[in-house]
């Protein structure tokens, strides 16, 4: 593929998929927020046990496990709706759903009315995670590997604009219409939610105007190859699968293997009274009928995109899994413990606020926007590499800031530049994961590896406060910036295997061509 001039780049963002994807990330940012960040706290405000809304962020489970349920919107249309296309109708359906939820929200006090808060807000979340499916889908449909970056970036630009609109703007008009710390009015958090639901308009009238992606017919005909009874069989068996396992080894953990060891109990004494092992065998069994013949049988919606991605790319698909697992591992472990690292450095919680909030948003959008433009114009692989380079060489910032306290400026130089070498990874992992997709399974496929993707690194980013106090802060910026370089050995692996033509935007065993 010849490398575009940079009119070609800029041209990336002219296209009016540029236009529908701002309005689409500006939909799917106001309920995120809405029902994590900002209802906790109204619920706070309303006087509600800390332990209770620390239980209601449970409700973030749905973005995890989005990936659960999106074979159904590859493989599945829906009645009435479904004339609008495969990708629209589902976007329309989850839109009206959030904006129900929300305005059902709005009129529950969680003073009297608390379950049927939550419940309602569970319905957003979920309606949510199911548009995040169904945009990432149309975005991977609708353009080419080369401009998804372009998109990205302006999907992020209309996300990060409405989260901000839901946090500190819905805090700013629950405050104006009368509720305060002191004086809770349930009236301002109905006024304050009923005004996002109607923000919801615009990506609802987007949907409906926006074209349907050009899909040839055979592609959509081979995804849909399983009846929506299947389907929900298929979802079913995995919330089983996924809720057993974990619960299996739990158990079996608590259970009191010592006494038999010891000979002071039998196998047949912890059968009658160790209620663990009892717990640990039914769970047992439900994974062995999970895992049985029927079990594999009924998840076929849900293995059939898995084994197509293994097919596609053979023995390299443990290369890809390896660089999806870590590619985001250095910044995302650094993150966990960077607003600590700044109070503790000194900074005021206003500083902190303020210099995240507006250098923050500022770089990131710039990032990402710069990172679909040189994608564009120099191809994905080289700007997956800059990226990871760059996300990892920022900790190095925070590194020196450790020496310097307080100090305000090299704050700013270093959230600036974490935040753009951010946004500039984002946008080419964005588009290096859409290459890799399968149109037959765009969203099933692209949900399993965003999914891997923040795996690994949330797993170890629970141990991060663990390292600060054992090494301080120093060594652990240290240490999260050499947790990028395997991630970059396997870029430059990658990239070697792949001729000129596919590191300037495609994969190996690239998908169906992209309409």
């Amino acid at each position: 593929m010849p490398r575009k001039s940079w009119r070609e780049a800029l041209a990336a963002y002219s296209s009016p998929s540029t236009l529908v994807l701002l309005l689409l990330g500006f939909a799917a940012g106001l309920p995120y927020m809405l029902v994590f960040s900002t209802l906790s706290v109204w619920l706070r405000e309303a006087g509600v046990a800390r332990e209770t809304i620390g239980f209601a962020s449970l409700i973030g489970l749905a973005y995890a496990f989005k990936w659960v349920w999106s074979p159904l919107l590859d493989q599945w249309r829906l009645p009435i709706l479904g004339r609008l296309g495969r990708r629209r109708s589902w976007l329309v359906l989850s839109q009206i759903l959030i904006a129900i939820g929300l305005a059902g929200m709005a009129l529950c006090d969680p003073q009297t009315h608390l379950t049927w808060l939550i419940s309602l807000a569970v319905l957003v979340a979920f309606a949510s995670a199911t548009q995040d499916i169904a945009v990432d889908a149309y975005r991977l449909e609708i353009v080419d590997n080369t401009r998804q970056a372009a998109l990205a970036a302006s999907y992020m630009a209309g996300y990060r604009v409405a989260a901000l609109l839901a946090t500190a703007g819905a805090l700013y008009f629950a405050e104006g219409f009368g509720s305060t710390a002191q004086l809770y009015q349930h009236g301002a958090w109905t006024g304050t939610y009923l005004l996002f639901a109607l923000l919801m308009l615009p990506g609802l009238l987007t949907s409906l105007w926006m074209r349907e992606p050009d899909v040839p017919l055979q592609t959509q005909l081979a995804a849909a190859r399983y009846g929506f009874t299947h389907q929900i069989v298929s979802v079913l068996v995995l919330i089983v699968l996924l809720v057993s396992v974990p619960a299996m080894f739990t158990q079996f953990f608590h259970t009191d293997f010592a006494s038999v060891l010891r000979g002071e109990a039998s196998l047949l004494d912890l059968l009658l009274e160790d209620r663990a092992f009892l717990r640990a065998l039914l769970y047992t069994i439900l994974t062995g009928l999970c895992l049985s013949t029927m079990g594999r049988r009924g998840l076929a919606p849900v293995l059939t995109p898995i084994n197509d991605f293994v097919v596609r790319y053979r023995w390299q698909a443990f290369l890809l899994l390896g660089l999806i697992a870590t590619y985001r591992m250095s910044d995302t472990v650094m993150g966990v413990m960077a607003n600590v690292f700044y109070i503790d450095q000194g900074f005021t919680k206003d500083q902190i606020a303020s210099v995240s909030k507006l250098f923050g948003l500022v770089m990131t959008l710039i990032g990402a926007g710069v990172g679909g433009l040189l994608i564009v114009r120099f191809g994905i692989m080289p700007i997956l590499f800059i990226g990871g380079a760059s996300a990892a060489a920022t900790n190095l910032l925070f590194m020196l800031l450790v020496s310097m306290g307080a100090d305000l400026q090299m704050l700013i130089v270093t959230i600036s530049a974490d935040n753009f070498s951010a946004g500039l990874a984002t946008a080419a992992f964005v588009a290096y994961l859409s290459s890799l997709t399968n149109l037959q399974f765009s969203a099933t496929q692209y949900a399993l590896l965003s999914s891997i993707m923040l795996l690994l690194p949330r797993l170890l980013g629970g141990y991060s406060g663990v390292v600060v106090e054992k090494f301080g802060y120093e060594q652990f910026f240290i240490i999260t910036a050499l947790l990028g370089v395997p991630t970059l050995l396997l870029i430059l692996l990658q990239w070697r295997r792949q001729g000129p033509h596919q590191a300037n935007g495609e994969a190996p065993g690239t998908a169906p061509e992209k309409a």
